[in-house]
């Protein structure tokens, strides 16, 4: 393998997705004279949204808030994977961003050298033999934060002796012929809610296994501010602004009373799985969870699907712990067995740290879980980069708008000081800080995070090392952060 000529870039954005996407947008439009690419590992944009192909793919948050703050979101609130991906085809195509993107393009290294103020990348290109070299002054990780090509499913008990097929989510055959049989969809997060709705239509029968409940909400798909509003014939702009605020202020109250008011909160939305299942079904024993709401990722239901599959006979729940696999299906610790056809693990994924390329920094391994992380988004002793992590009670992409606000706003603050680089570290009077985990157990534990939580960077105990996961209090303060705050070192 050769080394083929190196390009240069003033900004390398990693990835493609909706947080790349977003990123060559800000880029394009706040800091036009920046030459920058996105590397993208895939043959096309969209991340997650091009992964997934598993039956009835959608949003598991609505697309006011999910959708950029820049490009108006027209269709439903909870859209299918299709139209995720067409939404994002409008945005590349209406802002040109296509020609700054490379697909197939996979990092291998990621290099940074306090002599040249650069970062260089090792890059191979699918189907070359050539090695490309690729250097930037600032890297913009956008790729996420879990495995595309490696989905998390535990090691259970005899599951090679099971004679059906067992399928993830994350890798679903394009040819999988699943109608009129049976199937147990091992699970029941978000994944989950969307696949057995959408199987039990051909299916003979969909069990929903679960090790223990997980809250959900049902809600119709459709948000009536939006329509009446389209019916007044306000612009797309002004409805799409309006409506996102008005869900944001509704979601912002809902998680403060899932701190302060937990039970009555854990009600209401016993009170929505009751008003399809009916009084008679034990919502107790399937769906209601031992954590308080928030503490881990509430799904959202669209009309109520799931809940309507499972009122008709088409699907069911069990919530038991699988004690092996057998030849014909799973027998729990409780002895059931569950007979069934075809197997679906939606257990989740495995987290992936900074798209584990293995970083340097002059020479050294980049021990990231011993940094510190500012403002959630960079990292002591990593100059020039950023790396977009975004909500979990909230949209992704608030979160991804946001940052790229900021490394604009940097970027520009960098050159007004003839800075060539810029690195967070701990000033003195943060020196002592007791140092946390990067997410608090306490606050959000969902099985991906609290598997590899020792991977991950600390936060401190104060501003600005806090990685909140609040988007109304970063709303407020990212957009005027102080960029001379003595924890940013500019050389």
């Amino acid at each position: 393998m050769s080394d083929a000529i190196n390009e240069h870039f003033d900004v390398l954005i990693v990835g493609a997705g909706i947080s790349g996407i977003g990123g060559a947008y800000h880029l394009l439009q706040q800091c036009p004279t920046k030459s920058f690419a996105v590397l993208e590992t895939m043959d096309s944009f969209g991340g997650t949204w091009k992964t997934h192909t598993y039956p009835g793919i959608r949003s598991d948050s609505d697309l006011y808030t999910f959708g950029y703050g820049f490009k108006p979101w027209t269709g439903p609130p909870i859209a299918t994977g299709e139209e995720i991906l067409q939404y994002l085809d409008e945005v590349v195509e209406e802002n040109d961003i296509a020609r700054h993107i490379r697909y197939e393009h996979t990092i291998e290294t990621a290099e940074w050298s306090s002599e040249t103020k650069l970062w260089t990348l090792k890059v191979t290109q699918t189907g070359h033999d050539d090695q490309l070299t690729f250097t930037c002054g600032f890297l913009w990780m956008c790729q996420g934060y879990y495995r595309h090509t490696d989905p998390y499913t535990p090691e259970w008990p005899g599951i090679d002796q099971f004679q059906g097929q067992v399928v993830h989510p994350q890798t679903w055959p394009d040819d999988l012929d699943y109608a009129n049989k049976r199937i147990v969809v091992i699970g029941s997060g978000a994944t989950a809610a969307t696949l057995i709705p959408a199987l039990a239509d051909e299916a003979e029968h969909v069990t929903m296994l679960q090790r223990s409940p997980t809250f959900f909400v049902a809600r119709p798909n459709n948000n009536e501010l939006a329509d009446t509003l389209r019916e007044l014939d306000i612009p797309d702009e002004w409805t799409h602004e309006i409506v996102r605020k008005k869900i944001l202020h509704d979601q912002q109250q809902i998680v403060e009373m899932s701190f302060k008011y937990p039970d009555l909160v854990r009600q209401e939305l016993y009170n929505g799985v009751k008003a399809i299942l009916g009084d008679d079904y034990d919502v107790s024993a399937h769906f209601e969870p031992a954590y308080r709401p928030w503490q881990q990722r509430i799904a959202l239901i669209p009309d109520g699907d799931l809940f309507h599959s499972i009122a008709a006979g088409d699907a069911s729940v069990v919530t038991d712990e699988i004690s092996t696999f057998t030849e014909s299906g799973i027998e729990t610790k409780s002895g059931q067995l569950l007979e069934a056809d075809i197997i679906v693990t939606a257990t989740g994924f495995d987290l992936s740290v900074l798209g584990d390329i293995k970083f340097t920094v002059d020479s050294e391994p980049l021990a990231f879980s011993e940094t510190v992380g500012y403002r959630g988004m960079m990292f002591t002793g990593i100059p020039n980069m950023v790396w977009v992590f975004g909500y979990f009670r909230a949209s992704w992409t608030l979160r991804a708008d946001l940052i790229s606000e900021y490394v604009c706003r940097l970027l520009h603050h960098m050159d007004g000081r003839g800075a060539q680089a810029v690195t967070p570290t701990l000033r003195s009077e943060d020196q002592d800080m007791e140092l946390l985990p990067w997410v608090d157990p306490e606050n959000f534990n969902p099985g991906y995070l609290m598997r590899s939580l020792h991977l991950m960077p600390k936060q401190g105990s104060a501003g600005p090392w806090q990685h909140t996961q609040d988007y109304w209090t970063d709303k407020d303060e990212l957009r005027v952060a102080d960029l001379d705050d003595g924890a940013l070192i500019y050389t």
